[in-house]
């Protein structure tokens, strides 16, 4: 086993630090998800925290981890026995990203649960963890079902297997931990809220800092066991007030005044539900304990909202979390309690915590070691990073205005100006338009692909999954994951008399069992292909389009997606955004968007296939959906829309499913958008029609009348909202729809 590195003798990270300790003094405070980019040492502290959890006391030979003095009454080894336990170190047990539902929850022994009626369990992952810490890393990547099935588990402290009526329940109470690249895509806010805390963590811009990082990471590596044993007195001392907070954690006095500042400052923030509240008030708890104290005091409560409200306060998915730092200094002063006890002028230890340290007040971890420390070379002691991360709310981000009507850009009949005719290096061909705002996202038609995929778990399109409805059976191959009972019975019946049968019990053998085949919905590749040319800029419609096209974003989001976007203008096409699981960082993109120029359709057709064509390599599971998004007009070049036909006709050629975003307005309309379709072997929709509720208003108007016409007005209305309903679901055909 290799030695893990020293988790006294990270660099800065005090948020990372401080949100672990808490949860190893209280994990009742439910858990810790980090987020940051790549390379900030979220895994190494997540390992490192281990070998600071006591030691855990079990019953022997009990593989789900009881404790001696009250063993789980229903633990599937027991009952237990009266006696002695055995100490062992906490564990720290990780889930691969492509883990299955067996070896997550465990797995039951079909075949002797029916041939022999005995529970034949083998434990998974969430037994492993019980009592230590389970650790998810990249979180966001991970299945729905299972993360579903982990947060279940964590918030009941327990464990359910069930299969064909045969049932296991266990315990299963652990740290959980999961970090994260929100590049890579962000978890379900539901999902977001499951976690107690969470920390925003990146690598520090201070060199000296980043030296001694560099410094310590290249000590461990040559020589591991001595770099440890050079840490392992500052490690003994963490873990002995790990073990003092908690024996002191149950003294600990929540007053009223501070639950009166807790449960105002989760009311000024708008947070949803209870579990913001809880969180806090439990934070604090171990706040003042892992500082040594008795009584919960403000800036407890300010450091707890700070870990446990910036991921609660994302009213939409592309919002990014944060926390108005001046917006809770006030909520905390005005509702902050003068009786004693409750202040920081009544902290019977100002210097910090139980040792006199400067790392008590606020529950700050312990401090990065000075330059007389075993290990350090002598280095300057590294500058510490603030008590709490700067956030800014997405709600403070200002967006560029839009253009007054003056300035419109120009359109597509309007002379090339000599910027245009002269080559550029970076963009040809167009001048830059200041980007619009995006209006505001709407509930779209749910668009799919039709057939049957075996793509990755989503909610988008037909596919044959693990978790759905039952469609058939088959036999298994390799090890049987969902029993199909009634096929398996049925394969059974006809050679029970020859197989001795005497019995009630029915003789199954291996050949008897069925495989359930399931079908479910898939993720697909949804590729943005967008047009920013300056037809698409006039008259203001990019604020519209930029609107429609970050309601199908949120859609993508909401069906666990993959997305790439795609732009042309002037006389190039570019890759935005290659194919990627953060569909907020498409809408970042989008936000920015430059627009103008002519319209280069058959160049921004060809790139689109450009990037399918290396998707599949990479992915060939994933079926894309490629949305084109434009006017249907082309400039530029000989017989440009010739062009742009035959570059459509190659996705038609490859059965790529497609849909047209017709973008054309005025009263004067050349219907060229719904041609595009129909030379990609795909559907039309308009922008007004994109939208899911787009015949609500005209059965809201048409039930307001009265008598016998209002009455027909009324029945001919609903005939069109369930028209309209039945058409919510959109499978892109290969012709125009």
């Amino acid at each position: 086993m290799s030695t893990p590195y020293p988790f006294t003798a990270l660099v800065g990270q005090d948020d990372l630090r401080l949100a672990l300790l808490l949860n190893a003094v209280s994990p009742a405070v439910g858990g810790v998800l980090v987020r940051g980019e790549k390379g900030t040492a979220k895994s190494t502290a997540v390992r490192a925290l281990s070998a600071l959890l006591p030691e855990v006391d079990t019953v022997p030979g009990c593989r789900f981890s009881c404790p001696p003095d009250a063993p789980d009454p229903g633990c599937p080894d027991g009952p237990h026995e009266a006696g002695p336990g055995t100490a062992r170190p906490a564990r720290m047990v990780e889930l691969p990203v492509g883990a299955s539902e067996d070896r997550l929850v465990g797995a039951l022994d079909i075949e002797r649960a029916l041939s022999e009626g005995v529970k034949a369990f083998e434990p998974g992952l969430l037994a492993d963890a019980h009592r230590g810490i389970l650790y998810v890393d990249e979180v966001n990547l991970l299945h729905d079902h299972l993360v579903d099935l982990l947060l279940d588990a964590a918030a009941m402290g327990a464990s359910y297997v069930e299969r064909e009526g045969v049932s296991v329940r266990h315990a299963a109470r652990f740290l959980l931990v999961g970090t994260m690249n929100p590049e890579e895509g962000e978890l379900r806010p539901q999902l977001l809220d499951r976690f107690g805390l969470t920390v925003e963590v990146a690598a520090s811009r201070e060199p000296d800092q980043r030296v001694e990082v560099v410094r310590r990471r290249l000590a461990y590596d040559d020589a591991p066991e001595a770099f440890a044993a050079r840490w392992a007195a500052d490690e003994a001392e963490v873990r002995e007030r790990v073990v003092a907070a908690r024996a002191l954690l149950p003294e600990v006095r929540l007053g009223d005044g501070a639950l009166r500042q807790i449960a105002a400052t989760c009311a000024a923030f708008e947070v949803d539900g209870m579990r913001a509240d809880i969180v806090m008030a439990r934070t604090a708890t171990a706040l003042a304990a892992w500082a040594g104290r008795e009584d919960v005091l403000a800036e407890d409560v300010r450091q707890a909202a700070l870990l446990a409200l910036p991921h609660r306060r994302r009213r939409n998915p592309f919002d990014a979390p944060g926390l108005d730092e001046d917006k809770l200094d006030e909520t905390l002063e005005e509702f902050g309690d003068d009786d004693p006890g409750t202040g920081p002028e009544d902290d019977p230890d100002p210097d910090g915590g139980p040792d006199g340290g400067p790392d008590g007040g606020g529950g700050r971890p312990p401090q990065d070691p000075g330059p007389d420390r075993p290990g350090d070379d002598g280095a300057t002691r590294p500058p510490e990073a603030p008590e709490a991360q700067e956030t800014t709310e997405a709600q403070d981000t200002t967006d560029p205005a839009e253009p007054p009507e003056s300035e419109s850009p120009e359109s597509p009949e309007s002379p090339e100006s000599p910027d245009e005719r002269r080559p550029q290096p970076q963009r040809a061909g167009a001048p830059d338009q200041q980007p619009v705002r995006s209006g505001e996202p709407f509930r779209t038609k749910v668009l799919s692909v039709p057939g049957l995929g075996e793509g990755a778990a989503g909610r988008r399109s037909r596919a044959r999954t693990e978790h759905g409805r039952t469609t058939g059976a088959r036999r298994p191959r390799g090890v049987l994951t969902k029993l199909h009972l009634a096929a398996t019975v049925q394969a059974a019946a006809p050679h029970q008399r020859a197989r001795g049968r005497s019995g009630r019990g029915l003789v199954v053998r291996r050949d008897d069992l069925r495989q359930a085949t399931r079908e479910g919905r898939e993720g697909n590749l949804v590729l943005f292909v967008v047009d920013a040319s300056g037809s698409m800029a006039a008259r203001q419609r990019m604020t519209a389009v930029k609107g429609a096209v970050l309601s199908l974003l949120l859609d993508a989001y909401q069906r666990r997606d993959k997305v790439g976007l795609v732009t042309f203008r002037g006389r190039t096409a570019e890759v935005a955004l290659p194919p990627t699981s953060s569909v907020d960082a498409a809408a970042a993109r989008l936000e920015t968007l430059p627009t103008g120029g002519r319209t280069p359709l058959a160049t921004g057709l060809l790139r689109a296939h450009d990037v399918l064509r290396i998707e599949r390599l990479r992915d060939p599971a994933r079926r894309p959906l490629v949305v084109v998004v434009t006017d249907g007009r082309a400039t530029g070049g000989a017989e440009p829309l010739a062009q742009a036909g035959r570059a459509a006709r190659l996705f038609a050629a490859e059965g790529h499913a497609s849909v047209v975003v017709d973008c054309e307005s005025g009263p004067v309309r050349l219907g060229l958008a719904g041609r595009l379709a129909g030379e990609l072997g795909g559907s039309a929709v308009t922008l007004d029609e994109l939208r899911a509720d787009s015949i609500a208003g005209l059965v809201k108007d048409v039930q307001g009348g009265h008598g016998a016409r209002g009455a027909q007005s009324t029945r001919n209305a609903r005939s069109a909202q369930r028209a309209q309903s039945a058409q919510k679901t959109t499978t892109v055909k290969g012709r125009v729809a």
